[in-house]
Formats: structure tokens, sequence, C-alpha cells
């Protein structure tokens, strides 16, 4: 599609123009590319979708700005803030943006964003030290909180998914992976094995939220990570209630900031993302590969767009 570039001169305060190097798929843009469009809470109805959506997970070079954090010429990672990212230039807030001082790899680059996202979440959970700790959906996302559970001082962390990513827990910290679903893991556990702490990084989809409740020990938090797609969610509040249950959620604020030290992490780490990104394509390829990011499977995590 072919629209009109935006220019420098449109920008209002606070905005950045950044010619686009790399994008990262999410988990979250998945529900739009295979609805068309941008679901909305309403069943049933599509809001229209900007040119360059679903997209949001960026590396580029900023062409100009109007937020005093970032200068024309940095390189920078981030947010695409209206998530248009599949496109030469865009339009997005500076305050999601961090510069990035390496000249280092785009693609593995990337995955500061979602890092930073991780990082932002399990601040919200506490001390952890100590702590038995479950995350659900072995997808990039679950990976990255596995890792970053296990660096909090979590004392067992354990990821479970129908599909096998046994091959990368041990480079994400995991001391055991279950290749089965949601609901059949809560059901199997007794009093003694619950998790203190369970992150439920699927999303999109009703069940899973349930099944980290039935399965988290008395007095534990439930994490909801994975982004909904319906405006109420069936929960026992029963066992809330009774079994004195925590459940949280929320989205990544401080952005610039917590970018930051996702840069710092994985300059200390460059492990993470160079396990993370297992597919780069070009972004003539973007339709077959968020395609292919709707089938996860065996040994694919992270994709990555050369735009």
């Amino acid at each position: 599609m072919e629209v009109p570039a935006p220019a420098a001169g449109d920008l209002r305060a606070g905005e950045v123009l950044v010619a686009l190097e790399h994008g990262g798929i999410c988990g979250s843009d998945l529900p739009y590319f295979r609805a068309g469009g941008r679901p909305v809470v309403e069943p049933g109805r599509l809001a229209s979708a900007p040119p360059g959506f679903p997209m949001h997970e960026i590396v580029g070079r900023v062409h100009a700005s109007r937020d005093p954090g970032v200068a024309a010429g940095d390189r920078v990672v981030g947010w695409a803030s209206a998530s248009d990212a599949l496109a030469e230039l865009v339009v997005t807030l500076g305050s999601g943006l961090h510069p990035v001082t390496a000249d280092g790899p785009g693609p593995t680059t990337v995955a500061a964003q979602p890092l930073a996202c991780v990082m932002y979440a399990v601040d919200q959970l506490g001390d952890l030290r100590g702590k038995r700790a479950a995350v659900l959906g072995l997808g990039a996302i679950g990976l990255l909180f596995a890792w970053e559970l296990r660096q909090r001082g979590a004392a067992t962390v354990v990821g479970v998914d129908p599909v096998d990513r046994t091959a990368h827990a041990a480079a994400f910290g995991l001391d055991e992976v279950l290749v089965t679903g949601s609901r059949p893991w809560s059901e199997s556990l007794g009093p003694a094995d619950r998790p203190d702490v369970i992150v439920e990084a699927v999303g999109h989809q009703t069940a899973t939220v349930g099944d980290a409740v039935r399965a988290v020990a008395d007095g534990g938090t439930v994490y909801c990570f994975g982004i909904p797609v319906r405006d109420a969610y069936p929960i026992d509040v029963y066992a809330v209630v009774r079994r004195n249950l925590r459940i949280i959620g929320g989205l990544t604020k401080e952005r610039r900031a917590v970018l930051g030290r996702a840069l710092a992490h994985l300059e200390r780490f460059p492990h993470v993302a160079e396990q993370l990104v297992t597919n780069v394509r070009p972004a003539t390829d973007a339709a077959a590969a968020y395609a292919a990011a709707c089938r996860p499977t065996a040994g694919r995590l992270k994709t990555v767009l050369a735009l």
C-alpha cells in the first residue's frame, strides 16, 4: 500500500519521526493479523487499522524529533505507539524510545522492547527470592519471563506449553518444561506442588487465566500478561477470596527508563537476545511471517522483519 510519507513539519510536541530498520512480531499482534484489522471489545466489530498495522516493536533511525530525549540521527529501540511499524517511516511518541549507543545488529536489538515489558511486569511482583514460579506459555515473552524470574531470585521456574520448548530451557533458566496445556497441568497439582507465582503469558483466550487461578498456591499471585481480547473473563472469585489470592496485570509505563535497563541487561547477557531471535525475514515476506507466527512450532521463537 502506498500512502503519503509523514513529514518532520507535521510532528507534534513529544513526537519523533523514525525510519524503520527492523521490527519484531509480537504475540499481541497476531489476533489483529488474523482478523484483518484492529479488534475492539464489542463482538463482531472491527475498528479501522492504520497503514502499517500491526507492529510495535521497532529499531530505527530518528529523522526528526520534537522530544528532548532523542535527537535526529539517533538510533533507537522501543515502541511504535500506534502499532503501525510495517512502514518505511513512522511517527511515534519519543517517550517510548531509547537511544542505542552501540551499533549492534538490529534483529537482536529489537529484543530490548519485549524484555523491557517483562522487566516492568516483574517489578510489580515484589520480592521473588525463594519463590516457586511458573510461566504459562513459552513463546518469546514466556521465555523472557522465565529468565527474569530466575534473575530476580526465584527458587524454581517451571514452564508449561503444549509446544515443546525443552531445547530452550537451559538458556532461559527453566528448571522444567512441561509439554502440556494449562488445564491438565493445573488439574494435576497437589497442594504441595502449587507455585507461589504464576505468569499467564498466553493471552487471546479466556481459559488460561482461570487455569492459573486454579493452580497457584494459597496466598499466591497470578500476573496476567497475555493480551486480553474479551471485555470480561470468567474468574473463580470464591477461590480468590477464600485462598487469599492476588491477580494483577498492567501495561508498561516509564518506557524509556525500562528500555535503558533492558539494553544494559542484554549487553551483560547477549545470549538472551541471540537465543530469542530465531528468524529474520525481509519485510516483503511479512504476510507469510505473520501466518507462520500464528502456528507456534518447536524451534521458532521471535521473528524479526528487516524493513
